[in-house]
């Protein structure tokens, strides 16, 4: 059994509209403390033989200036490997930007911080964070269990398990309330991302 409320305060979120240098984008941003030590922490992440234990097999030229592919989910190119601290990829297409930051906040503990940006024009608005947020915090919680020696042999039937689908769709709703709360949204664009959203993620729940 997991704690899902516990796990769901584990996690910062914020959603923002900000200016880059290719134009308006919307950033998703989560932040989590792991109990584990910084180059742990960045192997799970950037292994494959890892990677597949608690996310999704990954293929490609894992280095910077090649690309990558995720078993039945997003590709793209990496742009900046600077280990064990800074990670930045492309994710789904050119303009979709991830990068995972590393902190070690001590002898065995981590901060991991994941920013997603998108251009407005892609997102729509603040609430096109749903569309990504969640999937992101059902990440987070995988890493953590996997860390914790808690993940099973088989990732996407821990995903589909009545508590995971239970966490996404309090992971969905607690999205929409850091939409509403960052103003970048209407009410009826929130309203209408949260019900894909919750199709999306957490579709075997009422």
């Amino acid at each position: 059994m997991i704690d899902i409320a516990d796990h769901l305060k584990a996690v910062h979120r914020e959603v923002g509209r900000q200016t880059s240098t290719s134009g308006e984008v919307v950033s998703v941003l989560l932040r989590r403390d792991y109990d584990a030590h910084v180059d742990d922490v960045w192997d799970a992440l950037t292994d494959p033989d890892r990677l597949k234990r608690w996310f999704l097999p990954i293929s490609g030229d894992l280095r910077v200036g090649g690309s990558f592919q995720l078993e039945g989910n997003a590709g793209g190119d990496i742009l900046t490997c600077d280990p064990p601290t800074l990670l930045k990829v492309t994710f789904g297409g050119p303009t979709s930007v991830v990068e995972l930051r590393l902190t070690a906040t001590g002898d065995d503990t981590t901060t991991l911080e994941l920013d997603h940006t998108v251009p407005v024009e892609v997102a729509g608005s603040g609430a096109g964070a749903l569309y990504v947020g969640p999937g992101w915090d059902s990440a987070f919680l995988a890493l953590a269990l996997f860390l914790d020696d808690r993940t099973t042999e088989d990732p996407a039937e821990s995903a589909n398990s009545p508590e995971v689908q239970e966490f996404s769709r309090q992971s969905v709703h607690a999205w929409a309330t850091v939409v509403r709360e960052s103003g970048t949204a209407t009410a009826d664009e929130i309203t209408a991302a949260t019900e894909v959203s919750l199709a999306q993620f957490a579709p075997t729940e009422p």
